[in-house]
């Protein structure tokens, strides 16, 4: 879990253009919010990998995909075509409808990290 979203969130710095076109247009600053976006994603991803830290950077991903949830909505619901994506950008339905209650299974993964552990100190 942990690589995978240092991977994810290193990407928005190598093709931001990829992810400015899936922030819906009512938020401002699209290509700052896809930067601090991926920033927040390389930071649960290394804090997921420390013991010590995991369980507050599990709630942090919980808060970082709550967050992103409205571009995944706004996907599915505007038919959204993300240009320049290898392999083709425009998903099909299944695929942008899919991908809401995925975000609900990846909330519910970063919460099996909240539970306390010995390893993981108060936090």
């Amino acid at each position: 879990m942990a690589s995978a979203y240092v991977l994810a969130g290193v990407l928005h710095f190598v093709v931001p253009e990829l992810y400015v076109q899936i922030v819906p247009p009512v938020f401002p600053a699209a290509l700052a919010l896809v930067y601090l976006s991926g920033l927040a994603e390389i930071a649960v991803g290394v804090g997921l990998a420390i013991p010590r830290t995991r369980r507050l950077a599990a709630w942090g991903t919980v808060a970082l995909l709550v967050a992103v949830f409205p571009a995944n909505v706004y996907m599915a619901t505007h038919g959204v075509v993300v240009e320049g994506m290898p392999g083709g950008g425009d998903p099909s339905e299944l695929v942008r409808w899919g991908r809401l209650p995925l975000q609900g299974v990846l909330i519910l993964w970063a919460l099996w990290y909240t539970r306390p552990t010995t390893e993981s100190g108060p936090f």
